[in-house]
């Protein structure tokens, strides 16, 4: 490498994560959207390269309709559906595999490039090859998702979908780490790639809680069971819970003490996030500080606005969204706290 390149290709590389890294937030976004329209079973069959085109001509159009008809979805909750009400779900679960596709390419190529230029800074190739690895995993937990739905019960299981949402966050977070390491590299060629600190772990663990109940919430369509804040239906402990099977089953299932779990963790994980932002501004990181506090505190006021409207649409997918913007600026504050300055 020439002295130029000790700062141009770590930066090159740098943005083009962050551009990869938005792509999975933009993925998320639909992700939830395909959740919240309950689209995520119109397409039955995983083709991963001749999938990317849809029906295009009305035989192929009423072929894609009759597979989902045979589904236990479309038998117990959707029968009678129009031609046009499927399109609508069909489009938005397309939307979601297509833009996996995208990432794909969108990853792999340049990475191909960068590493065909040499251009990949020591100690990173096997960074990227495990993010790529992750990436094609995560298409695979997708439809281990989608099959969970697809013979004996109505919608997925939400643990898999639970599973597929964090996998997505954490390809997202280590975007992100990664980019933020290479920018270090691009102002000091001697810069060491940052440490994640105890401190930092426990908030993007008590973070993690939060995301995967907030994941249990959607698939067991949870946020319906109260509509109102800061009681449940006039209880702090909301009535109804059945405490019949194991507290694990119980915790992860029931509907009543999944929405009250993830309505209270919520304090727990804001605190957390709170301080790592702090941690964060004495690192001489003011960006990250300010973004994480934006972000922490929009999200609740988000949670508290979905559930107040009844679970409407648009703001349940503007936490979703949000939702991925915390975990971008909590991995920003977790870096910053982490490094050692060069």
């Amino acid at each position: 490498m020439t002295i130029m390149d000790h700062h141009s290709a770590p930066r090159a590389i740098a943005r083009w994560l962050v551009v990869v890294a938005v792509l999975v937030f933009c993925m998320v976004v639909v992700g939830g959207i395909t959740r919240l329209t309950e689209s995520g079973l119109s397409i039955t069959q995983w083709k991963p390269i001749t999938g990317a085109i849809p029906p295009l001509t009305h035989a192929q159009w009423m072929e894609a309709f009759r597979l989902y008809q045979q589904i236990p979805e479309y038998q117990e909750i959707n029968r009678g559906m129009s031609l046009s009400q499927f399109q609508f779900i069909f489009f938005w679960e397309w939307v979601h595999r297509l833009l996996g596709r995208v990432i794909g390419i969108a990853f792999a190529v340049p990475m191909l490039w960068f590493a065909w230029k040499r251009m990949i800074p020591a100690g990173y190739g096997w960074r990227l090859v495990a993010l790529l690895a992750l990436g094609g995993l995560q298409g695979a937990i997708g439809w281990w998702m989608v099959t969970s739905g697809l013979s004996v019960r109505t919608d997925v299981s939400h643990y898999r979908l639970a599973v597929h949402l964090l996998t997505a966050l954490f390809i997202m977070g280590g975007l992100i780490w990664t980019a933020l390491d290479l920018r270090a590299l691009a102002r000091h060629p001697a810069a060491r790639p940052a440490r994640l600190r105890p401190f930092a772990l426990a908030a993007l663990v008590a973070l993690g809680v939060q995301l995967m109940f907030g994941a249990f919430t959607a698939g067991l369509d949870a946020g319906y069971v109260s509509s109102t804040w800061p009681l449940m239906n006039d209880h702090l402990v909301p009535q109804g819970i059945d405490w019949s099977g194991s507290v694990w089953a119980t915790l992860s299932s029931d509907p009543y003490l999944v929405h009250f779990f993830h309505r209270w963790w919520a304090w727990i994980a804001a605190g957390m996030l709170v301080l790592l932002a702090r941690r964060a501004k004495s690192a001489r990181c003011r960006g990250a500080s300010i973004a994480l506090n934006a972000a922490v505190g929009t999200q609740i006021l988000l949670g508290i606005a979905t559930v107040v409207t009844g679970i409407a649409l648009p703001l349940a997918v503007l936490h979703q969204a949000v939702g991925a913007i915390v975990v971008a600026a909590a991995t920003w504050a977790a870096h910053a706290s982490g490094q050692t300055r060069a």
